[in-house]
């Protein structure tokens, strides 16, 4: 079949960039001779979207220990790329057929986090934070192919009347914007939300900072303010609804403080995975307020003044993929409910209509495929028909 693939060692990562379009052999189930195959289907994808993981690993940039590992753990020296799913049921297991929850034809998203559901963490519900985890297109073969072979306790049921497949190709990512919004508790009860009355400065408005604006609005934040250096994602950071946009300097955290009534945000929502954002939103949230870290950074990072995060009483959270499966459930509530126009901002200013923005698998190129990495916010790859 044909695939997106990763072909890299420990030699060759630091001298190469991106994938190629290859044929690899198809997954298929085999229970005689694994017995995990039971709780296994096989998924011909329709579409996957491609993030910022993706471009970390295209630039050689993150994932080299999870991804080399791995590699070498399976006997291989290829990865099959791609974790952000649309797709239809082709195969079942035996045991997943006998549960009745999935059916051949079916079309599913699915959780990019492949949890053990046996170690503390995962019996705790915390799956997201499995000890032994596999990540989809990364540490386990992706969905940028012809078909792919996923336990079936990872699918999410997605009806298409409800949400269209563009935007229903985007609900694992969009759920880390849910997780990052929801960062205190488990609740899927949005009229519990904690945004309610209050006042969110997001610090990078990339494709999650986007959507985070737009669940943000949708949860009832007051106020809510971009902190943006790049002139298309303010523009659309203003078209999906914050009441501010300000570009980072070393004062950003006063024009902050002075636009929330002079005591600060809330919730300062860290997306860019800059130190000198992290050290911002510290410096531009209220007395008890909330830090919350999305953003990757690597190396160390110094608070200054530290003492006052405990005498202010600040919090801080880092996020990490999604609840499995509460943050599904919240996604599928705020994307299900066309009254608060959150569908159609993501199809219209974050995926841009698909103009541009979908490129079928068959006519991948390295070329055309890095330039949507930094031209789009969100690009998806075409794989299957409807």
């Amino acid at each position: 079949m044909k695939a997106l693939i990763l072909e890299v060692n420990r030699e060759t990562w630091s001298t190469s960039k991106g994938y190629r379009l290859g044929d690899v052999a198809a997954p298929e189930l085999k229970e005689s001779g694994n017995a995990l195959d039971a709780d296994r289907v096989i998924i011909e994808p329709i579409f996957g979207g491609v993030c910022g993981t993706d471009k970390g690993i295209w630039f050689r940039k993150a994932f080299h220990d999870s991804i080399l590992h791995s590699q070498e753990q399976d006997g291989r020296n290829y990865r099959v790329m791609g974790h952000e799913l649309l797709g239809r049921i082709v195969e079942i297991g035996s045991n997943v057929k006998r549960q009745g929850r999935f059916h051949q034809g079916q079309i599913v998203a699915a959780e990019s986090h492949i949890y053990c559901g046996t170690c503390p963490m995962c019996l705790a519900g915390d799956q997201h934070v499995c000890a032994n985890e596999r990540i989809i297109g990364v540490s386990a073969d992706g969905i940028f192919a012809e078909r792919v072979k996923l336990p079936a306790n990872v699918l999410w049921p997605t009806v298409l009347d409800k949400i269209r497949p563009e935007v229903a190709a985007v609900q694992e990512p969009f759920g880390n914007a849910v997780h990052v919004c929801t960062p205190s508790h488990a609740d899927t009860n949005l009229a519990n939300a904690e945004f309610c009355g209050k006042t969110i400065a997001i610090f990078g408005c990339g494709t999650i900072g986007l959507f985070a604006i737009l669940i943000a609005r949708a949860l009832g934040a007051r106020k809510i303010i971009g902190i943006e250096p790049n002139a298309a994602n303010q523009a659309r950071a203003k078209e999906c609804g914050v009441d501010k946009v300000i570009v980072p300097s070393e004062n950003s955290y006063q024009e902050i403080v002075d636009f929330c009534d002079g005591y600060g945000a809330d919730y300062c929502l860290e997306m860019s995975g800059f130190s000198t954002s992290v050290l911002q939103a510290v410096k531009a949230s209220r007395r008890g307020g909330h830090i919350v870290l999305f953003g990757l950074s690597s190396g160390d990072l110094t608070i200054p003044a530290f003492e006052t995060m405990i005498t202010a009483g600040k919090r801080i959270h880092s996020i990490v993929g999604r609840r499995v499966f509460s943050t599904w459930d919240i996604t599928k509530q705020l994307l299900e409910n066309s009254s608060n126009g959150i569908q159609d901002k993501i199809w219209k200013v974050i995926l841009e209509e698909g103009k541009g923005t979908i490129l079928p698998l068959q006519e991948f190129t390295p070329a055309r495929f890095e330039e949507n990495l930094s031209k789009y916010p969100k690009t998806l790859v075409s794989m299957g028909k409807l």
